[in-house]
């Protein structure tokens, strides 16, 4: 089983639901390190001003966002760590909303949820009771110092934690553009016809073992072959710590179910983000009071 990446509870009304997450998902592609062909030295990336071509020292960069073109404002360490969300250890559920109604392109990235320190009763009647209903729970949970939209789910026996993207991320169909051509296309009958005939000649039920990286098994096989050629070298790479995660202390406050069911929650309050509306069945373009800050993204390695 993989390790839990996280450990928490869920919480919703006077109920926690202590839970472990794992991710749902794994990388199998080919990673290309860099290597400096006259020693097999791995290579890695040095910090360089972009005006003068010189390496910078660490201390000597500080961290800004572009407000204006070519204008940034600089912020702190500390004005950042101030910024990042309280990691309060729990999923918070805000709202119940039909499974249907969330956009398949606000959906990134599953998790797993498995029950943890004796709430599995409580778990299962969670997990049936979105099935009876046909409905997720959206929710807020902090991950690595972000806040997270996401929304829990019914998965056969057990619960996945869908991460979900901010409705300000997401494009809406608007801004694709498509032609007139597309949208008043006249579409004879016969057309149609054949072309349902031919999704229903290549119809099929969903295999996952036929489903094959054609690229990563011939890199990978080429890989083996040649280190059983003896091309093969040894490469030192310096060790990463890896993060230190932190464990909820929680309890499974069964009880509480019946208070919570008993009336309405009061105890229950809901974050300050969940005044938002659902996402709704099409995503629309976000709005912004203020010039939108510049996203950085890291420099992918060459292949």
């Amino acid at each position: 089983m993989p390790r839990a990446i996280w450990k928490g509870a869920i919480s919703f009304g006077l109920v926690h639901i202590p839970v472990a997450l794992t991710s749902a998902t794994t990388s199998q592609g080919v990673d290309f390190d860099w290597l400096d062909k006259r020693s097999m030295d791995p290579v890695g990336y040095k910090r360089i001003n972009k005006v003068t071509g010189k390496d910078i020292d660490k201390e000597n960069i500080v961290k800004g966002v572009e407000y204006e073109k070519g204008r940034y404002v600089v912020l702190s360490e500390d004005e950042i760590k101030q910024a990042h969300p309280a990691a309060t250890q729990t999923i918070d559920i805000f709202a119940f909303v039909d499974r249907a109604q969330i956009p398949l392109q606000n959906i990134d990235t599953p998790y797993y949820l498995s029950p943890d320190k004796r709430g599995e009763k409580v778990y299962a009647l969670l997990r049936q009771t979105l099935v009876n209903t046909d409905k997720v729970a959206l929710a807020l949970v902090v991950l690595h110092t972000k806040q997270h939209l996401a929304a829990v789910m019914p998965l056969e026996d057990a619960m996945v934690l869908v991460m979900l993207r901010w409705p300000s991320e997401v494009r809406g169909l608007d801004s694709l553009e498509l032609p007139a051509a597309v949208r008043d296309a006249k579409l004879a009958k016969g057309e149609l016809d054949m072309a349902k005939r031919l999704v229903q000649d290549m119809s099929a039920e969903w295999a996952p073992d036929e489903y094959q990286d054609s690229f990563t098994e011939q890199i990978m096989a080429l890989v083996e072959q040649k280190a059983k050629q003896g091309k093969i070298a040894s490469v030192e790479k310096a060790t990463e710590e890896g993060e230190s995660r932190r464990s909820a202390d929680v309890i499974d406050l069964t009880e509480l179910l019946k208070r919570s069911l008993g009336g309405k929650p009061s105890a229950a309050k809901k974050p300050a983000a969940s005044k938002a509306k659902p996402a709704a069945s099409k995503a629309a373009p976000a709005k912004t009071a203020k010039p939108a800050a510049k996203k950085t993204s890291k420099t992918s390695k060459a292949s």
